[in-house]
């Protein structure tokens, strides 16, 4: 058993407050949700911060080439998303 976990790091260009920062967030993590089913999210830092957020997702599977790939899809939809700028990823591995 692999578990795959990837902290990703967001700047919210145009944005003017914390309420704004929650609602892209929130919009964001909804949507992680509903295209990827195996796939757990949450904010994981910078709450305070209204232009930043550390977006943290995490994946269970057989073995790490699949949670590889899983994590580098979600990468890849997030690096197109309008109205926040993927700064930077991290892809970590824990086996069991």
């Amino acid at each position: 058993m692999v578990v795959g976990i990837a902290r990703m790091e967001f700047y919210l260009p145009g944005n003017g407050s914390l309420k704004g920062k929650r609602q892209r967030v929130k919009s964001l993590i909804h949507r992680l949700e509903a295209r990827f089913k195996k796939l757990s999210v949450a904010e994981v830092g910078d709450q305070d911060l209204w232009q930043r957020a550390v977006i943290g997702v995490s994946t269970v599977a057989s073995d790490q080439k699949v949670a590889d790939r899983y994590l580098n899809q979600v990468l890849s939809f997030v690096e197109d998303l309008d109205g926040m700028e993927l700064i930077s990823a991290e892809i970590e591995f824990l086996s069991f």
